[in-house]
């Protein structure tokens, strides 16, 4: 496909752009992923050591996340307060996912037993699936809207940091 010189540059920009905002949302809410993550995946190796996260007190988990981000924004000249507003915001989010493990944790339960019994119902299992879907679309727009809302605590010379780095990162495989 051949651009339009004079389109060129603003093509160029808006993907630009689109990819700062990408990256700042995505270093942004890495405290926010890690810790959904580990939420989804429920306690396993390297999880059952402490307890779990779902038995974690929310205070350790406060701290967890005001470290993870205080060291995700460090090479990016964050202050003190954008790292504390950033903390905040994804504390919120990690606590109104919260309630939303023990959902996703039954809805498993419950597609495990459908799958055991004699008689496959695939209708029920559907229904599950259905179920486990909308309870993924919940928890992807609280975390989108944590990321957001991270991202424009930031400046955009920060952003454009942030997304120099995760370019390199991403590079690097």
């Amino acid at each position: 496909m051949q651009r339009n010189p004079q389109t060129a540059p603003a093509f160029s920009r808006r993907w630009t752009l689109a990819g700062i905002a990408a990256a700042a949302v995505a270093i942004a809410g890495a405290a926010l992923s890690w810790h959904g993550h580990a939420h989804a995946q429920g306690p396993g190796p390297g999880h059952h050591m402490h307890g779990g996260w779902e038995q974690m007190d929310p205070e350790v988990m406060g701290k967890r996340i005001e470290a993870m981000t205080a060291f995700r924004l460090a090479e990016i000249d964050a202050t003190p307060e954008q790292k504390s507003r950033i903390a905040a915001i994804m504390k919120g989010a990690a606590n109104d996912l919260s309630s939303l493990r023990g959902q996703g944790r039954d809805l498993r339960r419950k597609s495990m037993q459908l799958l055991a019994a004699p008689t496959i119902d695939r209708a029920q299992l559907e229904a599950v699936r259905v179920q486990q879907m909308q309870l993924h679309e919940t928890a992807s727009r609280r975390m989108l809207q944590a990321r957001a809302d991270a991202a424009e605590v930031l400046t955009p010379e920060q952003r454009a940091k942030l997304a120099e780095r995760m370019q390199r990162r991403f590079q690097r495989g």
